[in-house]
């Protein structure tokens, strides 16, 4: 039987949480970067803030269709199984791409200085 506990909202909760840090983390970036790279590459700065801030929305709208379908299936209003490890493989994968992104972007930056 399904505890009517609060799990699904508290775990939507912090994925809404996780969404607006990268948000914030995106926005900065579009601030600092183009500052810090020179003026040839200065373009290339916006680029990480907006994947980010595409990133943080995909996050938000995954996070309630997840919590969602997990609060259905949990109380049989549905069947099948509960959602999977999509969206923290897909908060992973972007993680691990921002990163890169800009240590290249700061890499080309220092080189060029």
């Amino acid at each position: 039987m399904y505890d009517p506990g609060l799990q699904p909202e508290r775990t939507e909760l912090a994925w809404r949480r996780t969404a607006l840090a990268i948000a914030i983390g995106s926005l900065l970036s579009l601030r600092v970067f183009p500052l810090v790279l020179p003026p040839a590459a200065g373009a290339w700065g916006v680029v990480p803030g907006i994947l980010g801030v595409a990133t943080a929305c995909v996050l938000w709208v995954a996070a309630r269709r997840r919590q969602a379908r997990t609060t259905a299936v949990l109380t049989e209003r549905a069947t099948g199984p509960l959602p999977g490890g999509g969206l923290p493989l897909l908060l992973t994968v972007f993680a691990s791409g921002f990163g890169v992104v800009a240590l290249v972007l700061v890499a080309v930056a220092q080189l060029t200085a």
